[in-house]
């Protein structure tokens, strides 16, 4: 074989070796990273891994909101009209947070099949307005539309 061309292949073969090698360290190191997303009917039908944080996802249940009367705990039930899971949380919630509304929890499920969420998500639909924008937009009108000169 030419020098040339083994130095070549030599070359080669290391940039493959390192290549993989940095491919694997990243997945490797990323996997703990993943959270799977799962409505409460694969919860309920055990799809969900009970080791591994999860995201649940659906609508909060009307009436199904406790909170704790001294600390800052939180149990509520999401549904996505298939199957209810409860969650636990203990934390702040978000604004947007309420009855009827779209929620994504992220935590792991316990033995009994509550998540325990580390952190509450609160979805809003695409027409979402800010409260300030909405006051001042109150009791005016569109602008009249222009008309061009004759």
């Amino acid at each position: 074989m030419h020098p040339i061309r083994k130095q070549r292949l030599v070359l080669v073969s290391l940039m493959v070796v390192l290549s993989s090698v940095a491919i694997g360290l990243v997945a490797f190191a990323l996997r703990d990273n993943i959270n799977l997303f799962y409505p409460p009917a694969d919860v309920i039908a055990g799809k969900a891994p009970t080791d591994r944080t999860i995201r649940l996802g659906g609508m909060v249940v009307e009436g199904s909101i406790e909170r704790s009367e001294t600390e800052l705990d939180t149990t509520f039930w999401v549904t996505d009209y298939e199957g209810s899971v409860a969650v636990r949380y203990s934390g702040i919630l978000p604004d947007l947070f309420a009855e009827g509304e779209g929620v994504v929890a992220e935590g792991m499920l316990d033995a009994a099949g509550t998540l325990v969420a580390t952190q509450v998500l609160a979805k809003h639909d695409e027409n979402y307005m800010p409260p300030e924008v909405a006051a001042a937009l109150e009791g005016k009108t569109a602008p009249a539309e222009r008309t061009a000169l004759p």
